[in-house]
This record gives structure tokens, sequence and C-alpha cells, in this order.
């Protein structure tokens, strides 16, 4: 058996800001100079990201590009290069307070356009890397939206950028496990709860690429629905010597990111070799794919994946669009991309890719 995927409802904060108004952002908070300015709008241009949506009342961001303090907010910067920003307590309240209601956005889109009742669910499954509390999401999303109180509950928490295909792999198993199972997954990722303030040139890259959004998917077993895409594998594979690439680390102001230059490289020269033994054990070959929905972590990622694969830039278009339109969104992203090509009617197999931590590649197929 497998999953079949019956609707996916996505959601943003309101709060939108445009790629100059990042880079205003980025040197205000950092303090930087006008012999520093040429720095950062040279990066966030790199990025690719025209514009992005950050979970913080439009005031915040009003008064960190204008320097007020109408809001008195915690999150206002001191701008003298030095501040270290909010507390991690700080910025897990905030997380508290917006990541339900936005969890509850993008889940309510994909329920109504699944046409199943709330009562009908039986596995209830959440995702997110940005923030920790209990009783947390879970919680929220079945008050809110009228999940059975004896619902089954998974957290798959602190993965990173693949965290959604790690939940796709537990939706699968349910499905696989109970015939008469309905089962909705959520990623909610508030990345901006986490900029880092402090002068730092290697942080201001992680702070020029990530956003805020949700995801949520519903999936059924294939046998219920076999019109939709289906999950039908899924794999995984830890890069030899990767572990000081990419480290996600809870630190007392904030969680703090470490992504090494030679991310990009270690994927062009790893990732090949595992999706081939792994599509082996498929039945497939690489030239059987027929489209991607690669995990935008930055645009050098998306290169890193063409090159390993002799890809050209229009097999992972969508994922291109997403980046320039929403940011890195850590685990929400992949669920951004999968809709996209669902809509498009993109040709299958379709092979999702995703990496995190590891440096690690998790990759589910689609048929």
């Amino acid at each position: 058996m497998s999953l079949s995927i019956v609707s996916i409802g996505t959601a943003l904060p309101q709060s939108c800001v445009s790629q100059a108004e990042s880079v205003k952002i980025a040197q205000v908070v950092a303090g930087l100079d006008r012999e520093e300015d040429d720095f950062l709008p040279s990066l966030y241009r790199q990025t690719t990201i025209a514009k992005r949506h950050l979970a913080f009342e439009q005031g915040v961001v009003h008064d960190i590009l204008h320097g007020t303090k109408h809001t008195a907010s915690a999150f206002l910067p001191a701008g003298d290069g030095a501040d270290p920003g909010p507390t991690t307590a700080q910025r897990m309240r905030h997380y508290i307070e917006q990541a339900g209601p936005l969890a509850v956005r993008a889940a309510r889109q994909a329920l109504d356009e699944s046409d199943l009742s709330a009562a009908e669910f039986t596995h209830l499954i959440t995702v997110s890397c940005t923030g920790f509390s209990a009783p947390g999401v879970d919680v929220e999303l079945i008050r809110k939206l009228g999940l059975s109180p004896t619902i089954e509950r998974t957290h798959v928490g602190f993965m990173g950028c693949h965290g959604a295909l790690n939940g796709l792999r537990v939706a699968r198993a349910y499905a696989d496990a109970c015939p008469r199972a309905r089962v909705l997954l959520c990623a909610v990722e508030l990345c901006g709860l986490h900029y880092h303030y402090p002068r730092n040139p290697k942080k201001m890259v992680a702070n020029a690429l990530f956003a805020d959004g949700a995801a949520a998917l519903v999936g059924v077993p294939s046998e219920i629905d076999r019109g939709s895409w289906q999950v039908v594998a899924s794999g995984s594979c830890i890069f030899p010597e990767s572990e000081f690439a990419m480290t996600w680390n809870i630190g007392d102001h904030g969680f703090e990111m470490t992504l090494a230059t030679r991310v990009p490289e270690l994927i062009a020269r790893n990732l090949r070799p595992c999706l081939d033994r792994w599509l082996a054990g498929q039945g497939l070959r690489l030239e059987d794919v027929r489209s991607w929905a690669v995990h935008p972590g930055g645009p050098r990622i998306l290169t890193a994946v063409e090159e390993a694969l002799d890809l050209n830039e229009e097999a992972t278009a969508a994922s291109r669009e997403v980046l320039a339109e929403c940011g890195n969104m850590s685990s929400a992203t992949m669920l951004f991309v999968i809709d996209r090509l669902r809509k498009r009617a993109a040709a299958r197999p379709c092979v999702a890719l995703g990496f995190g931590p590891g440096l690690t590649a998790e990759v589910a197929l689609f048929q």
C-alpha cells in the first residue's frame, strides 16, 4: 500500500517584506556603516528571494525599518552590531503565540479541500524545528479544527529542512498499518524568530535565506483514493564526514545555525551515488524520473543538485519559484513545492529531495 495525497493547504504570515526591505532590516540589526553597505545588498541579490513573510505584526517591521519603538517589541535591535537579540525564552513565547494560528490556517485549507470531516481523522503529524512548547501546535490543531481528542499524534521535531519528508514517511506507515487511516500532516516554521543579531558574515547568510510559513497535507491509504499523487517509497542517506557542514543548536539567544560553504560541494559529490542506489531498489533509473521536488535551501543548493543529477533549471523551476516568492521556510517549503507540482499535473514518477543536519539527504518517491 501507499499514501495518497488528497489535498494540500498553505499559509503565510501577513507581514511581507521585499528584498530591499530585508536588506535594510539586516543593515539596521547589524549596525553596518556606509563602508559595509555593499556586502548585504549583494548577498541578498544572490539568494534570488524577492519577498518573504514574517510572523511579526507589521508595526514591528515598521519600527525596525524606521528606527522607531512604538511596539516596544523585544525584537527591536540596538543596532550596534553586538546586540545578542531576544533571549530564547522570549523567542519561544512568540513561537507559542504565532505558530498555532498559522498552522491552523494551513490545515483548515487542506481539510476544506479534502471534503473529509474533522471527526474522520485518525492520525495527526506535526513537523517543526523552530520552536518547542507543550501542549503544543498539535493540541491547538485538535482544539481549533474540531479533531477527535483520541486522534493519534506524532511530532517530528528539530530535523530541519527535510522534516516534511520525515513526516510523510510516518504518514505512509500509518496508511500501510491502518486501512481506515485519515492522516493530517502539518509543518509550521517560524525561522524569523531565530534571526542572528550580532555582526557575523556567516550568520548573515542564514538570515538572508530563511522565512516563515506553514503547510498541511491530507492523506489516505491508496486503496481508498487511486487518483491522487501517491507516496510509494522513502529513503535517507547521511553523507560521509559531513557532520560539520550543517548544524542546528539551541543557544541562549535563539537557535543557532551553521552553514558551511562546502554544503553545495558535498551535495554535488555525494548525492548521485546515494540516489542511484536508492532508485535501483525501487526498480528505477535516474532517467526514469519525470519531475523533481527539490527543497530550495538556497540557489547554490539547487545548482548543486542540478549538477549532480545532470538536470537543467527547468527541472527545478517550481523550487526556484517558491524560493523567490516565499524564501526558505524550512520544513514547510517542501509541501509548497509539492503542491505547486501537483496543481500543474507534473509528470510522474516524481522524486522529492531535502537536505538537513548530518549532512543528510531525505528522499520520497511519488507515483
